[in-house]
């Protein structure tokens, strides 16, 4: 009979993938989170909440998600809306340069694929864009391909499952990690076994502390092994305790989210949603709005910030001033 470190020691040997693979997808049929976009194979409804959960936690996006499917059911609906009224839809979910994206997404797929999304990764990565696991989503949630994808619960629970503890650093890069993930996919059931990675990565394995004694998976984790071997911490210890601490801290994350960029993105774009489609604010009436102490030393600032917005498609701004597109 093998020791443990012998089982682990070639990973992720067949024993083990098949090993994880039942005791996972079972406890998927019995624990799955009761989400709306697991209720429909429509592509476009998958394409709408996985743009939307990006940067975004679940319990935001779901009052948001059915009210933009209500506003927009359609992709050519969506498509042809003016983009004013799309981000309008989208406050307050934050990241308003992802609505302008999704639109721009629809109307490459109305133009190039007679408004058929993709069905495949290979043409799914031709839409500006959709990176390699939004086209990975789509493949496998809108048309039950047999493909791997990796976002950041996936990547999470199959490092920890099959390579051990991300500590002090990584053992594989995104690229191998989308290998390991491509090696480990369940035969025929690709669309259970990503939902519950996510799953498992979003209510117990999760990235600071997490929930080991309730993880079906303890017993053939590599993490969970390297941890109870560890002279200094008894089994069942959470993963922090492990942590050395040295994060660098962006000055985003440093500074008070109130006095951020994104913050005045956020109240410049609320701002103009209040005016009339035709009307434009001029940068001075927008400045005084975003800044009550608003003086002509701060218009560098505001330039800086117009210009952005206009680059990420959300202004419009001409020598009378701005506006939403």
């Amino acid at each position: 009979m093998s020791t443990p470190a012998a089982r682990f020691s070639l990973l992720p040997s067949m024993e083990l993938r098949s090993s994880v693979h039942h005791t996972l997808l079972q406890w998927y049929a019995q624990e799955q989170r009761d989400l709306p976009w697991r209720t429909t194979h429509d592509p476009y409804a998958i394409l709408v909440s996985e743009i939307m959960l990006q940067q975004t936690q679940v319990e935001r996006v779901l009052p948001k998600y059915q009210q933009f499917l209500t506003a927009f059911p359609t992709l050519a609906e969506l498509a042809n809306a003016p983009t004013a009224a799309v981000i309008a839809v989208w406050v307050p979910l934050g990241y308003n340069t992802r609505a302008v994206r999704l639109q721009a997404i629809a109307r490459q797929v109305i133009a190039a694929y007679d408004g058929r999304i993709p069905d495949t990764i290979e043409e799914l990565l031709k839409l500006k864009g959709i990176g390699r696991y939004t086209a990975g989503a789509i493949a496998c949630f809108a048309y039950r391909k047999q493909v791997a994808t990796v976002d950041t619960n996936i990547r999470r629970v199959l490092h920890r499952v099959f390579l051990g503890l991300e500590q002090p650093a990584p053992l594989a890069n995104d690229a191998q990690m989308l290998s390991l993930a491509e090696e480990v996919l369940p035969p025929d059931a690709a669309y259970d076994w990503n939902q519950a990675l996510m799953d498992l990565g979003a209510t117990i394995c999760i990235s600071k502390t997490p929930h080991c004694s309730a993880c079906p998976l303890q017993t053939t984790c590599r993490a969970y092994y390297e941890m109870s071997q560890h002279s200094l911490f008894p089994s069942g210890t959470v993963l922090r305790q492990l942590r050395k601490v040295a994060e660098k801290k962006s000055s985003y994350q440093s500074q008070p989210f109130t006095g951020s960029n994104r913050y005045f993105r956020g109240r410049a774009v609320a701002a103009l949603r209040s005016l009339p489609a035709t009307q434009r604010l001029s940068l001075d009436a927008l400045g005084e709005q975003l800044k009550p102490a608003f003086s002509i030393a701060d218009m560098p600032w505001l330039q800086q910030l117009v210009n952005g917005l206009v680059k990420d498609g959300l202004l419009d701004y001409t020598e009378e001033g701005v506006r939403l597109p």
